[in-house]
């Protein structure tokens, strides 16, 4: 049997060295030997060389021979080994079995070692496969755990997104039925001054006229009305700054809440979305030990929970009260002008029908303002519009033109150069038809207009009208508030 590779030497007397090294240098395996994680110093235990010497074993029998020395003492020299050249006879150092079984302990164990290093191999690239797959599972494992936390913050953001939401609602609501009732409140001055000097105005009858009248006992009730309204709006003045108060307290609980919550949830969003590949990861020691949390999930969910009660517990009362001043200034309201109307119908009828054709113009005149301010904004909206169109426009036209730059056979009739071409040809459409609706506005405002002016001109008839057939006190009731005053509106 012959080896691949080279012929064997002879062997002599001497034992072969150890070979220094195993393989040869290959430069294209060099790369695949470079370390390419984290140096971590082995074990004393673990450094093994590359050539162990227990692995490689010289399959040769070692006879013992004489010394070569002519000089050594202890042996006759009769019995001492002659020199090569000196020999008259052939003579051999091992025999053919030797030789035979040299060659198949070396084949032995040239077979063994590599079945050993290829179970080896196999071992390890196993081993390899199943950290990777343990660590990615681990990894897959950890994101999703991170995943339902960043879901969980969300679910509890968006609830108090909404609570927050709706407690500012309900806080500038609120602050608007204060201020409606606070407007209120100033308007029964008024009132209430008118009543009392009628009173004084009517002490100044002579003779008989000087009766307790009915005229005299609806002005009284009139003052007792407006002073119990007025003795109900401050109390319910005073309820809701209280609310108000304890309003803005859980609003800013759910505020701060809330801000924690985002700030929570924009680092375990980053850390969710850390993968193996992301810039910014790094080595941090010891930082599994440390254990900076202050709350478990049961106890962060209450938390939450508790503000949000916390909150709507206020927004259900600022509701109640809200409603409650709401009912109070339109009682009050219909309780004022309930009276005020019974002190009026016994003064005169005369004035009833002329101040019921001036409140219908008023009415009218109001409304065709607010129509008027309406069509303002509509034609305000339709120039708005019509320069909105003026981008896109330009946006299609653009586009035509940087097409028409394409090179030969690219200047192609496709879907979008036709797409393009209606959306210019829409657009002009759309620009000449805003126009047009302008046009129509602009006359309904002039009409608008006319008949304003006609209604303020009707007006200042049916007023100069009352004036003459009106008597002072009858002069100084007119200033009583309207209803819209009476609730705050005005």
């Amino acid at each position: 049997m012959e080896l691949v590779g080279s012929p064997l030497t002879a062997a002599h007397a001497h034992p072969r060295s150890t070979p220094t090294k195993f393989l040869p240098a290959i430069s294209t395996m060099a790369s695949s030997y470079k370390n390419r994680f984290p140096y971590y110093p082995l074990p004393q235990s673990f450094s093994l060389p590359w050539l162990p010497s227990s692995y490689y074993k010289t399959a040769a029998i070692n006879p013992t021979l004489a010394p070569f020395s002519g000089g050594f003492q202890g042996l006759d020299p009769s019995k001492m080994l002659p020199f090569v050249s000196n020999r008259t006879t052939l003579f051999t150092r091992y025999t053919p079995d030797d030789w035979y079984k040299s060659n198949l302990t070396n084949y032995k164990e040239s077979e063994a070692s590599r079945q050993n290093s290829e179970r080896l191999r196999v071992d390890t690239t196993r081993m390899i496969q199943d950290k990777y797959q343990q660590t990615k599972k681990t990894q897959v494992e950890s994101t999703k755990n991170l995943g339902e936390r960043v879901n969980d913050i969300e679910y509890w953001k968006s609830e108090l997104c909404h609570e927050l939401d709706e407690m500012i609602g309900e806080t500038n609501a609120l602050t608007d039925v204060k201020k409606r009732l606070e407007r209120a409140l100033a308007e029964t001055e008024a009132p209430l001054q008118v009543a009392q000097e009628c009173l004084l105005h009517r002490e100044k009858r002579m003779d008989i006229d000087l009766v307790h009248d009915d005229v005299e006992k609806e002005l009284f009730t009139e003052v007792d009305v407006i002073r119990s309204c007025q003795e109900r709006m401050r109390r319910h003045l005073d309820k809701a700054k209280a609310q108000l108060a304890a309003n803005r307290a859980a609003e800013h609980e759910v505020e701060k809440d809330l801000a924690n919550k985002q700030t929570a949830h924009r680092i375990d969003d980053k850390c969710h979305h850390l993968r193996n590949t992301s810039d910014g990861i790094s080595y941090y020691r010891g930082v599994e030990r440390v254990d900076a949390t202050i709350s478990v999930p049961e106890s962060w969910a209450k938390f939450t929970d508790d503000n949000i009660l916390r909150s709507q517990s206020e927004r259900a009362a600022s509701a109640m009260l809200r409603d409650n001043i709401e009912n109070l200034l339109v009682v009050t309201a219909n309780e004022m002008w309930r009276q005020f109307n019974k002190a009026n119908v016994a003064f005169t009828n005369r004035i009833a029908e002329t101040a019921d054709a001036k409140t219908k113009i008023q009415t009218h005149l109001a409304k065709t303002l607010q129509e008027i301010f309406q069509i303002e904004m509509n034609i305000e909206a339709i120039r708005k519009a019509i320069r909105d169109k003026v981008p896109p426009l330009k946006v299609a036209q653009t586009r035509l033109d940087e097409r028409t730059r394409r090179p030969n056979v690219e200047l192609c009739r496709d879907t979008a150069q036709i797409r393009l071409v209606n959306e210019v040809h829409e657009i002009d459409e759309t620009i000449q038809s805003l126009q047009q609706r302008l046009r129509d506005a602009e006359d309904a405002l002039q009409m608008l207009v006319h008949a304003k002016s006609v209604l303020e001109h009707d007006l200042s008839v049916k007023a100069n009208t009352l004036f003459l057939d009106q008597e002072k006190c009858m002069g100084m009731r007119k200033t009583f508030p309207s209803t819209a005053r009476l609730v705050g509106y005005i």
